[in-house]
């Protein structure tokens, strides 16, 4: 059905999930992977964390109109920290959505230039793996795991099956 134009403005904007720890998230997000950290608003008992890739130069902006910028663009992933999960020794983590109970959440996905390359950069920054490129039959992309065991899948850009 053709967009009408009740809904031609629609754009999706952004995913959000939950993290335990942001010293070990943002990193991850941001130097493993290469996202540029968009907006942070600190909301008393929890932060959000607004990242992407900014193939737009949404990251060269200033502050308040980088965090402004972001409701005008699509493919941004939110991390929502509540506040003292981090030390918190109770803690059992989030369901990544891959597991019982929770089952129902799947992963998210990343495009790259040379997926050899990328999960060799990958593999020797030490980052877990769900799936390999040489596991399994899809032998043309990859799965890792974040700090909280979400999983990325990872995925050549000019995919040819």
């Amino acid at each position: 059905m053709p967009r009408t134009a009740a809904t031609e403005s629609f754009k999706f904007n952004h995913t959000m999930i939950r993290i335990k720890d942001p010293k070990l998230s943002l990193p991850f997000y941001m130097d493993t992977l290469g996202m540029d950290l968009v907006s942070e608003q600190n909301m008393g008992d929890f932060t959000l964390y607004f990242l992407a890739y900014s193939h737009d130069g949404i990251a060269s902006l200033p502050a308040e109109q980088k965090a402004k910028a972001r409701f005008n663009r699509e493919g941004i992933l939110e991390l929502t920290h509540n506040h003292g999960t981090e030390s918190d020794p109770n803690f059992q983590g989030y369901a990544s959505g891959n597991a019982e109970p929770g089952r129902g959440f799947g992963h998210i996905a990343i495009t790259v230039s040379n997926i050899e390359e990328a999960c060799a950069r990958f593999e020797s920054l030490g980052v877990p793996f769900k799936k390999r490129l040489t596991d399994g039959k899809m032998r043309h992309i990859a799965f890792i795991l974040d700090p909280d065991g979400y999983w990325v899948e990872v995925v050549p850009q000019a995919l040819s099956l």
